[in-house]
């Protein structure tokens, strides 16, 4: 990292980041064999399709930061962010509908219930599906107990269920392209469903179905969890593999975000980027889940990597709370409309207490 010291709120509460990272990661102590020369991605996983995302029921208010939303959203299971899911809004001239997809143990609500409004605000179209649920015996993990718990799934099929959303995105709006903004797993949804779903193309952009992706503390590479999986891939080496037990407690989609594991090494096989998509990576030095936080970049010719302190040094977001960041915000609009939004907000925003 290119600033050690900026890490060091997190040494005195290594225990709890520790626990907070594997509630909403979801990555286990175990490491990952070669990837799968088939499939979905999804360390072999396979299994019916998920059901298509249904509407969102009612809209919620506006948030200032994760956990209150996070409250909301548990009693209000399935509560669209204000200014998201209305399938009759069109597209202003020079505009793409915006799909925001949250991360693992998130929701359509929980994640964006800040960003959606300051997007809706700008004009834009939006859309914030609740992804990636599905049972436990699907291998959805232990919080299905919850129907506010989303992004539990496998992401191979989570990405064919968003992209079966999006194509409904693209004929209610009449739009040729969507922009994505994602959070955490999402980045990978959008990724896989890019590569995998044919929706991104080496050889023929103008059949591209996405123009933009803007994605906060997705681990493209994996993510080492404060080193706990990389201990994980020790025991693997050694003849112990725990993926199987942990697939069952988390759920597959969090353990399909491993540093190493078949679903992250086949993504960024031969084609990680497509030069045809605006590529926004941003990472937070905060970031206690996605680790290294700078995993999350890309080096792909073309991509914007932002770490979002730099600049802006009283912005100490972490993984869940760069949602709620004003500086996010403006950057994710910025990426949006340079020309409308040329300057970054700089303000401070809290790691972890996110209220």
């Amino acid at each position: 990292m290119k600033n050690q010291t900026v890490t060091r709120p997190l040494a005195a509460v290594t225990a709890f980041s520790a626990m907070a990272a594997l509630a909403f990661s979801g990555a286990s102590p175990a490491a990952a064999a070669p990837p799968p020369s088939g499939g979905t991605g999804s360390m072999d996983h396979v299994g019916r399709p998920f059901p298509p995302i249904p509407n969102t029921v009612g809209v919620g208010p506006r948030q200032d930061g994760f956990w209150s939303a996070y409250g909301y959203s548990v009693v209000n299971p399935n509560v669209a962010p204000p200014g998201a899911n209305d399938f009759r809004c069109k597209p202003r001239e020079g505009q793409n509908p915006v799909v925001l997809l949250h991360g693992t143990f998130e929701n359509g609500y929980n994640t964006w219930a800040g960003f959606s409004p300051a997007l809706k605000k700008a004009g834009y179209c939006v859309f914030a599906p609740y992804y990636g649920r599905t049972t436990f015996l699907d291998r959805g993990g232990l919080g299905v107990v919850l129907p506010s718990i989303t992004g539990t799934g496998d992401i191979g099929r989570s990405a064919t269920q968003v992209g079966k959303y999006i194509d409904r995105v693209l004929k209610a709006t009449g739009a040729q392209k969507v922009d994505i903004i994602a959070h955490s797993q999402g980045g990978l949804v959008a990724r896989q469903w890019m590569k995998f779903g044919k929706a991104a193309s080496l050889h023929a952009p103008e059949k591209n179905k996405i123009d933009r992706l803007i994605t906060f503390g997705a681990p493209n590479h994996g993510t080492t969890l404060l080193g706990i999986a990389w201990i994980g891939t020790q025991m693997r080496k050694a003849g112990i593999d725990t993926t199987g037990f942990y697939s069952w407690l988390y759920g597959q989609g969090p353990i399909d975000q491993m540093v190493e594991s078949p679903f992250v090494m086949r993504l960024n096989h031969y084609i990680a980027t497509y030069p045809s998509v605006q590529y926004t990576v941003v990472g937070t030095r905060y970031d206690e889940v996605v680790t290294p936080y700078d995993s999350t970049f890309l080096r792909a010719k073309g991509v914007k990597n932002i770490t979002l302190q730099d600049g802006c040094p009283q912005d100490t977001s972490d993984h869940l709370s760069m949602a709620y960041s004003p500086r996010a915000i403006s950057i994710a609009l910025r990426a949006l409309n340079p020309q409308r939004y040329p300057r970054l907000v700089c303000t401070a925003n809290p790691w972890f207490f996110s209220f």
